[in-house]
């Protein structure tokens, strides 16, 4: 009897592990790993983690977010001030051939948009914003397609299995200059948000060409710019990190569900809920973004300056102009005529 109970409790603990080896291994979270710049890593949100570096990665920012609403594992590598170059040197390598999703967006500080609009914001009489917009165009024309093509090739090279969504950017302006300290005119305004759009469709007929989706926030953004009532992107702003970045509001309810679509199959809703969510996953995400600090410090924040009419340059200008810089009434007049005399210039071309 004693040998016929042994020999019964060996089969059960024999068919026990048969079943519990024959269950299914509980499935890992699919990877995904946002690349990028400041409008991917969440510059703007005025909240960031602490991982050592000044990328301004926020878990308000629509990587978090998306990730947080459907359990992907996020490898958080966008960074403020990141370039082509930077995403190639220090945020390849997260990638790999078990990497499922992939977002990024590039090409905004190639083409030089801080410098831009920091020259663009000073007085007319002071600054050749055409010249730096005409600059800038060149480059996105000529230069800008051939080094996309190349990294999108480095990212299918090493994320061959990955669905990949290139983010553009949102058109900034309104029609309407409200900050106290900016000087940008109607025409320069619509130029630089031209710039956008031609930033946009240079991106989008590159991505499409690698196979790639394009989620595009410019529709979502109207009627949202800067000085808009409802702003969802932040003007000249203290500190001057925040400036000409989407807020919380423009992570959340613009880039969040333009992008989600395309990385998820639906339309992610950022919630109360959600954003407590992603603010829970504060740790995880700085533990993991301190082991690349060193790499990451290499790459500086660019920042839109605010004008300053105390240099020697600016008092140069203003004599040669008839501006009394004592008097914003003086600075505001000479800049009308010299905006308008430089948007005839630019209608004249």
């Amino acid at each position: 009897m004693a040998r016929r109970r042994a020999l019964s409790t060996a089969a059960l603990a024999a068919t026990a592990a048969l079943v519990v080896s024959a269950a299914p291994a509980h499935a890992a979270a699919p990877s995904y790993v946002a690349l990028g710049d400041s409008y991917s890593s969440g510059t703007g949100t005025r909240s960031y983690i602490s991982d050592g570096t000044s990328c301004l990665r926020s878990v308000y920012a629509y990587p978090s977010l998306i990730a947080s609403a459907k359990g992907y594992a996020l490898n958080f590598r966008a960074c403020s001030g990141a370039k082509i170059a930077d995403v190639t040197n220090t945020q390849l390598s997260a990638l790999n051939s078990s990497t499922a999703y992939v977002s990024i967006s590039i090409g905004g500080n190639d083409a030089g948009f801080a410098s831009v609009l920091t020259t663009c914001a000073q007085p007319a009489w002071l600054s050749n914003c055409n010249g730096a917009i005409d600059k800038a165009q060149t480059y996105v024309n000529q230069t800008l397609p051939g080094a996309l093509n190349t990294l999108y090739a480095g990212i299918k090279a090493r994320a061959p299995q990955a669905k990949v969504t290139v983010v553009g950017y949102p058109r900034i302006f309104n029609g309407v200059d409200c900050n106290l300290l900016t000087w940008f005119s109607s025409s320069e305004m619509t130029r630089l948000n031209a710039m956008a759009d031609l930033v946009n469709s240079t991106t989008k007929a590159r991505a499409t060409a690698a196979g790639f989706s394009f989620a595009n926030p410019t529709t979502p953004f109207v009627g949202h710019a800067v000085c808009s009532s409802s702003e969802w992107i932040n003007g000249l702003s203290n500190p001057i990190q925040e400036s000409y970045h989407p807020n919380r509001t423009g992570q959340a309810s613009g880039y969040t569900p333009t992008v989600s679509p395309y990385l998820t199959g639906s339309t992610v809703t950022a919630t109360a809920t959600l954003l407590t969510t992603a603010k829970g996953s504060t740790k995880r995400l700085a533990d993991q973004q301190r082991r690349y600090a060193a790499s990451d410090r290499a790459i500086k924040p660019a920042l839109v300056l605010a004008p300053d009419l105390s240099t020697p340059a600016a008092k140069a200008a203003a004599k040669k102009a008839g501006v009394d810089l004592s008097s914003r009434a003086s600075i505001d007049a000479a800049d009308r005529v010299y905006s308008a005399r430089q948007a005839a210039e630019f209608a004249a071309r």
